[in-house]
């Protein structure tokens, strides 16, 4: 990807909700609404604090995130629907990036 976001901002892809519901009803496009989890793709440096020290964010590209239904500026870069968004807007991680695991 070709963009950097600045401060606490994130990039975020939204990701597809189920088809179907539990019952097996399928759900046209219509009727969908758009997710409100997605998949953090790239992370500003983080917030200056009171004395000029940059913080760093809690979350980091390949985590998995809920965020409200209308947070965010909706942008196309490279053809992908992505949302940009303060890291406050985030409501919590639901799945970490992979992480390397050491070897004992």
């Amino acid at each position: 990807m070709k963009f950097r976001p600045l401060h606490d901002r994130v990039v975020v892809r939204r990701l597809d909700e189920e088809t179907k519901t539990a019952g097996g009803i399928i759900i046209p496009d219509t009727a969908k609404e758009k997710p409100m989890e997605g998949e953090i793709l790239a992370v500003g440096p983080g917030a200056r604090n009171d004395k000029g020290e940059i913080v760093a964010l809690d979350v980091k590209a390949g985590d998995r995130v809920l965020f409200g239904k209308w947070s965010g500026t909706e942008i196309k870069l490279d053809g992908d629907e992505l949302l940009i968004m303060k890291e406050s807007d985030i409501m919590g991680v639901t799945a970490s990036a992979k992480t390397s695991r050491k070897a004992a």
